[in-house]
């Protein structure tokens, strides 16, 4: 399954992957994924007209509640890329 938060190189064609719904993400049982489809989700209510005062306010503590989640999630996942390069084993150099 491709993980939207690794960089990597964009193959020639390649399309954008679909963005999940709150359903298929929870489907899915990816707790980062889940996440984003909320963020999503409460980003498109925050823009409504129909969003109330009250509802506004209660959208957006938990849209900062699940960006900070998210940014805990990611830089767990760059101490794990640092930890690999850590132990991936030197190759043999001549020098110049």
């Amino acid at each position: 399954m491709f993980v939207p938060h690794k960089l990597r190189a964009v193959e020639p064609g390649e399309k954008p992957q679909k963005k999940l719904t709150v359903t298929e993400a929870a489907a899915l049982n990816d707790h980062r994924e889940m996440l984003l489809a909320l963020k999503s989700r409460i980003a498109r209510q925050l823009v409504s007209p129909s969003c109330s005062a009250v509802a506004l306010a209660a959208l957006t503590r938990q849209m900062v509640l699940i960006s900070k989640e998210l940014s805990v999630l990611d830089s767990r996942g760059g101490e794990d890329a640092i930890a690999q390069a850590a132990n991936t084993p030197d190759e043999a150099w001549s020098g110049v």
